[in-house]
């Protein structure tokens, strides 16, 4: 196997884990809450921007990432309690209040770090050798911490009593209140778990990536096709929506052209909204 092959093998599997990443948060808030939160962009945008500050203030990196996971899950606490409980009952108008707030929380960043790109300096420079092939090992530091993180929250979510609590109030929250569990509070914890993820995600990939107001967009776009095609309510379904929409879009960009990737996604999410509604894998 040639040196160009592995490359683009190695870019496929950041890939599609850097998508398990950023949609896992939403997937949080949609699957369990069954709120579209358009503002869950900004989350990991604000998670970026703590970056930023840190580096402006010239501390290390760990404290930047804890104050994107706390910046935003103070915040996420906040919206949940204030504007999505009230309104979760009218889909629309949650759909609509979350677009409000992330043109509010775009506008806010704006105002206090101006329009223009930022760049985080790596703490992981260099590069680690595999099969031959020099890659970032920023890179690879990234891929392996969230292979970790991901299979300690499956392993979490699936034996845990937290993982149970959360499980009954998403499939019968009106048996899961008679049996005593507090379904706003799992309601309001999966939120913030959510954004918190979100912004998480954000502080991680800030050093790889352009910090501007308007990053946040794109992710999630990508977060919703990965949703649309893996399924709601599962972890597998999650890195199987990754796994396809990952790979299309590297595999048609690096043949013919970026456009032509995005292209290729918006088709194929297109095709599974009108053949298979539910996704792949969904536990509904």
């Amino acid at each position: 196997m040639d040196s160009s092959t592995i490359t683009l093998l190695l870019n496929l599997v950041y890939h599609v884990l850097v998508l398990s990443l950023v949609a896992l948060g939403l997937g949080m808030v949609f699957g369990m809450l069954g709120v579209m939160n358009m503002a869950q962009g900004e989350f990991l945008t604000l998670g970026a921007y703590a970056m930023v500050v840190a580096q402006r203030m010239q501390i290390a990196a760990v404290w930047g990432i804890l104050l994107a996971i706390l910046v935003t899950a103070t915040l996420g606490y906040l919206i949940e309690r204030w504007l999505v409980r009230p309104l979760q009952t009218r889909p629309l108008d949650t759909l609509l209040a979350t677009w409000g707030l992330s043109l509010l929380l775009r506008k806010g960043i704006e105002a206090v770090f101006g329009r223009q790109y930022q760049n985080i300096t790596q703490q992981i420079g260099g590069s680690t050798q595999i099969f031959s092939v020099d890659y970032p090992s920023y890179r690879v530091a990234l891929m392996l911490a969230i292979v970790c993180g991901l299979l300690m929250l499956g392993l979490w979510y699936k034996h845990s009593t937290a993982g149970t609590r959360l499980k009954a109030s998403v499939a019968n929250p009106v048996l899961a209140q008679a049996i005593g569990i507090d379904v706003k509070r799992q309601a309001c914890m999966a939120f913030v778990c959510g954004v918190a993820c979100t912004g998480l995600a954000g502080a991680l990939l800030a050093p790889l990536v352009r910090v501007e107001p308007l990053m946040g967009m794109d992710y999630l776009l990508g977060s919703f096709f990965v949703l649309v095609v893996g399924g709601l309510g599962s972890l597998s379904g999650l890195f199987a929506g990754a796994g396809i929409i990952g790979s299309t879009q590297v595999l048609v960009s690096t043949l013919l052209d970026q456009t032509y990737g995005y292209l290729a996604v918006l088709t194929l999410s297109i095709g599974f909204l009108w053949l298979r509604p539910h996704g792949l894998l969904s536990n509904r």
